[in-house]
């Protein structure tokens, strides 16, 4: 049971990937001997235009070889090798490996073929004559000795035949198949995709969230104050325990609308998304408790990705220079250059600014880098401070 599930999993698969790779390999060489066939070239160019003519015909036809051979082990061994691009490795497999691999699968395939013939040597001896079948071997040892034998190549075939295929599914990804700097460079492709949509799809998120809090909790909020400030108003008899107590409510009212209103902003402020950077840049400024210049030159609106760090940027930027810079004024510079988005921000504080763990600079490091952007920080001892962060803008 054994023997027999092993040939039943090997002949058919094996045998026929073989097959497959020898009638496309004897194309190959049919083209390499067709000058060798039809001429006996003698002298020197001769034998050059024999030589190099069908190699430059297979080099032509190697895409098609490839798909072929592509073709054959996704059909015969459920092996996927993945497309890349024609060169010098896959003609190797053409020219050099292939022919190899064939010259195994024929040896492989005669093997089949005389342990067939010799495991049924009994059934040959009933199929001839009976003159022939008594005079020679019948039912004697040798008969037994070559059944034997036969079965014994049976399975070595079977298991070189796997063998063999099993090889050449190797050779043949990694020859026809991406190299590795292909598939690096597919790899980070993938990741940077990826990394991408996932940046998207969290400032969308981020997007959604200030929504709900803008036109629902910040309302509701709204909404409340401004009760408690028409019953203020009108209802001026009350003991003074409950007025104290309806100033209280109406006060704490208020300063939730404000950390509301400064959490929608930290979240996505709403103004980016509506009327673009210029207006969210200079939104910033006006909450500044510091003089801030801000010159914003773009022709077109970037990307919605890069629009949120760039705001974001400045936003942090601008606390730091306020907290730790003893700045009085700074500068927010925004231009395109290409598919560049280049943001400065400049401050005339005391300097000495490092970009290090526990800093928020830390942090818009990692915010920049989630776009693919560079940061650099240029913070000598005494000032200036030059914030500068590169943008990728594609809109």
């Amino acid at each position: 049971m054994h023997l027999s599930a092993r040939l039943r999993r090997f002949v058919p698969a094996s045998a026929a990937f073989h097959a497959t790779g020898l009638l496309i390999q004897l194309g190959v060489l049919l083209v390499l001997a067709l000058p060798w066939i039809f001429f006996r070239p003698s002298a020197l160019w001769a034998v050059l235009l024999a030589v190099f003519v069908p190699v430059a015909a297979v080099v032509s036809a190697g895409p098609l070889l490839t798909r072929a051979q592509r073709a054959r082990l996704r059909t015969r061994l459920g092996v996927e090798v993945p497309v890349a691009r024609t060169g010098r490795r896959q003609l190797g497999y053409h020219l050099l490996a292939g022919p190899l691999l064939a010259l195994a699968a024929v040896s492989v395939l005669l093997a089949w073929a005389v342990a067939v013939c010799a495991g049924t040597f009994y059934g040959w001896i009933w199929a001839a004559p009976p003159d022939w079948r008594l005079v020679d071997a019948g039912y004697t040892v040798q008969g037994a000795y070559i059944t034997a034998a036969g079965l014994a190549l049976l399975y070595g075939a079977a298991r070189a035949s796997g063998a063999l295929a099993r090889l050449d599914g190797r050779i043949a990804s990694a020859r026809l198949g991406p190299s590795p700097e292909e598939r690096l460079a597919h790899r980070v492709s993938a990741l940077a995709e990826s990394r991408a949509g996932l940046v998207d799809a969290v400032d969308a998120e981020r997007r959604r969230i200030e929504r709900d809090l803008h036109d629902g909790a910040q309302q509701r909020l709204v909404s409340l104050a401004v009760n408690l400030g028409i019953a203020k108003a009108t209802l001026t008899e009350l003991p003074p325990e409950v007025r104290r107590v309806l100033d209280e409510a109406h006060r704490e009212a208020k300063e939730a609308i404000e950390e509301l209103g400064a959490l929608v902003r930290g979240l996505h402020p709403a103004v980016l998304e509506d009327r673009g950077l210029d207006a969210a840049l200079s939104g910033l400024a006006g909450r500044a408790p510091i003089p801030v210049r801000v010159r914003v030159e773009l022709v077109s609106r970037p990307s919605a990705a890069a629009e949120s760090v760039a705001y974001f940027v400045v936003s942090e930027a601008l606390t730091n220079v306020v907290k730790h810079a003893e700045a009085a004024r700074a500068e927010v510079s925004v231009e395109r250059f290409g598919p560049t988005l280049l943001v400065v921000v400049s401050d005339d504080g005391v300097g000495g600014a490092r970009i290090g763990a526990g800093s928020g600079l830390a942090g818009l490091v990692k915010r920049v880098a989630a776009v693919d952007g560079k940061l650099s920080l240029d913070s000598p001892v005494g000032g200036p401070t030059v914030l500068t962060v590169e943008l990728p803008c594609v809109p």
